[in-house]
């Protein structure tokens, strides 16, 4: 199976890249504005309420039809240090996030050339972690009195939180058994 490359993809991507052995194209012609270089998160903090957050990984310039493998992430922006704020402001309180959180925050301080080297360690990284044991937290659960359901797609639905497309698998990392 060849799979796009993806910043943070949602769960139905890790879904297909699980299922059967995945290449990740390069020589596509890379698209703006498309799950290549951005994610959807859900903000979990109350006061934000079914509040979706892109975050994107700001790329130099492209040239019209250039290669995917050929995409450069531009740092003149403190992208890294936002992101990874809007991680934590955003999951911190999930289940999850303290026992994940250390695999994922080296990626927001090291600098990446390539928009495919960051996505594909990121994503093995995520691969492993989903592949994790996973300690019991259903104390936390009761402590916290959230009531929960699921959806097929893996999406957590709470009474805080209404469902929304293709958000990234760090929903269902952090805050989903499954």
């Amino acid at each position: 199976m060849i799979l796009p490359t993806a910043y943070l993809p949602p769960r139905s991507y890790f879904e297909a890249m699980m299922r059967e052995p995945a290449t990740i194209e390069q020589m596509e012609t890379f698209e703006k504005q498309t799950f290549r270089n951005r994610c959807t998160i859900m903000s979990k903090v109350e006061s934000q309420k079914s509040k979706a957050i892109i975050l994107t990984v700001p790329v130099k310039k492209v040239e019209h039809k250039q290669l995917t493998r050929d995409i450069e992430i531009s740092y003149q922006s403190r992208w890294q240090h936002q992101h990874w704020i809007s991680l934590v402001s955003a999951y911190q309180h999930t289940p999850y996030f303290r026992y994940f959180a250390d695999y994922l925050q080296p990626f927001y301080e090291r600098e990446y050339r390539w928009l495919l080297d960051l996505n594909d360690e990121l994503n093995a990284t995520i691969v492993s972690l989903l592949r994790k044991e996973r300690p019991q937290i259903d104390e936390w659960r009761m402590a916290n009195g959230e009531r929960r359901t699921q959806d097929w797609s893996g999406q957590i639905w709470t009474d805080k939180h209404p469902w929304q497309t293709e958000v990234s698998i760090l929903d269902t990392l952090f805050d989903e058994r499954y």
